[in-house]
This record gives C-alpha cells, sequence and structure tokens, in this order.
C-alpha cells in the first residue's frame, strides 16, 4: 500500500468489526473473530423494507473541532484476526489533515480521501491496516441496493462479516456528538452519497477493519463512524457494478454482489 498523505503521522492500535444498521431496515452484519451474529443485538425494523421513505432522517451534526494538534488512541486487543495484523502505535495521531488513497479493484481505481479531523483514530488506523496489506485480495463481501441503505461493506479478509484484525477501538463522530455515552438511541440520521464510515458490531466502540461505501444517501443511526468520503471518480464504478445486484443472501439485508468488488491493492 502507498498512502498520499498531506499530514500523515502517527498510526492506530485495536479494533474489532462489524454491523451496519438503517434507521428502517435492518442491515447489520457480524461479530468479531471469534464471535457471531448471534452476538449482535438486532436492531428495530418494519415490517417491509417499503415502510423507509426518503428523505428521511436529520443531516450528520456538523464534526467537532479539535482542542489538541495530536490525540492517543486506545487500540483493545480482541479477538482473532482474520489476517495477521499488527496494531499501529496509540500516539501522536494527528487531528488534521487527509489523507488520500486508492483502492485497486477489480472493477477500476476507486479513490478515497479521509479526513482526519473526525476521526484520527479510524483513518490512522484504516491506513496502517492498508501498508500492512491487511486489504490486499479483499472482496466487498456484502451489497446493499436497498432504498435508504444503499452500501458495500468490505474490509474483512475472512469474507464472512465477521472478520477483524485482533483488535477493537473507540466511536468518533459522528456518534460521540450524536449521543456521547448514551447507547445508540438517536433519531436516524442521512449518511450521504460517498460517505465512508466505519462498520462496528452494533455494541459502542467496536471497529475494527471494516467499513462502508455509500453509494446513495442512507439512513442510518449515527452509530457508524464518518472517515472520509470516496472520490467522485469512483462512485460511477461502484454504481455500474451494484446495478447487477447481489444473491440476496444475508437475512439483514442485501448479499453478496454478483459483480464482485474485490480490493487488489491499495495505493
Amino acid at each position: 500500500m502507498r498512502a498520499v498523505s498531506t499530514a500523515m503521522q502517527g498510526i492506530v492500535r485495536r479494533s474489532r468489526v462489524c454491523t451496519l444498521g438503517v434507521a428502517a431496515v435492518v442491515v447489520t452484519a457480524c461479530g468479531t473473530g471469534d464471535a457471531t451474529t448471534a452476538d449482535t443485538p438486532p436492531l428495530p425494523a418494519p415490517s417491509s423494507a417499503s415502510a423507509l421513505t426518503m428523505p428521511a432522517g436529520a443531516p450528520l451534526p456538523p464534526p467537532p473541532v479539535a482542542d489538541a494538534q495530536n490525540v492517543s488512541c486506545s487500540y483493545v486487543p480482541g479477538g482473532r484476526s482474520a489476517r495477521p495484523a499488527t496494531a499501529p502505535a496509540a500516539t501522536p495521531v494527528p487531528t488534521s489533515g487527509t489523507v488520500e488513497l486508492t483502492l485497486d479493484t477489480s472493477i477500476g481505481a476507486v479513490p478515497l480521501v479521509l479526513d482526519r479531523a473526525g476521526a484520527p483514530c479510524a483513518v490512522n488506523s484504516l491506513v496502517s491496516l492498508a501498508r500492512q496489506g491487511f486489504y490486499d485480495g479483499v472482496a466487498c463481501h456484502r451489497l446493499s441496493t436497498d432504498e435508504g441503505a444503499r452500501l458495500y461493506q468490505c474490509g474483512d479478509p475472512s469474507g464472512t462479516g465477521t472478520g477483524g484484525p485482533g483488535y477493537t477501538f473507540a466511536d468518533e463522530w459522528p456518534v460521540t456528538v450524536s449521543h456521547g455515552t448514551d447507547g445508540y438511541k438517536a433519531p436516524p440520521a442521512l449518511y450521504p452519497r460517498g460517505t465512508i464510515a466505519m462498520a462496528n458490531t452494533g455494541r459502542a466502540d467496536t471497529n475494527g477493519s471494516q467499513f462502508f461505501l455509500v453509494i446513495g444517501d442512507s439512513v442510518l443511526y449515527p452509530q457508524y463512524t464518518v472517515l472520509g468520503n470516496v472520490g467522485e471518480a469512483g462512485l460511477p464504478l461502484l454504481d455500474a457494478a451494484a446495478a447487477a445486484g447481489h444473491d440476496g443472501s444475508s437475512p439483514l439485508g442485501g448479499g453478496t454482489p454478483t459483480t464482485p468488488v474485490v480490493i487488489t491493492d491499495v495505493r
């Protein structure tokens, strides 16, 4: 992996894995490397996906203004790693600047712009894992094309939706701004098309290696840390691949993409 960074320093430490939940449709997935979906409490859902109307959900709150140039991140060991990985350094982790990455994939190059301002620990963890080749050869294992929950879920080398790097780390913006430590009880929020956010187990502070790429305005509970945006050149590629649909294999919504999206390298 070769990252182009505008203020590159510091790296992060320990996280868990994955689950996406929409405001009105369950799009949850996963536990940790040594857990199953049974450990993930289901999110409330209506009787059918058609119950979700768009637009719905308030805009995401503005990211907080950092009160220091650097922070210390805590990366907690836990679970089996889906692939050998080393947790990044916990400090100093910068709170400003962006990191530009390109996912070389089976459908073409998908640029990402990661912003440290709201999620310094998440950004540096993802960059560290990419540098280690953690994402090389890894497919985006899940696609949801439901109205109000259009996204790819990626970053699990096991392809099961339960794999992570063997560590977890705490939630960041907008989770901490939306409801602090009071659990996932905030009203639904609009995650705009192009958003990159961390997946988790449905519980607080269980971020790991998995992330999702929002390809259509999606209404989700604001429990997913936002760490940047997909570059404009990448969205049409993702749209075209998503048009082929999925196999509907996930009981939580969506399924394995019909057109594979495999990350071959991160640069």
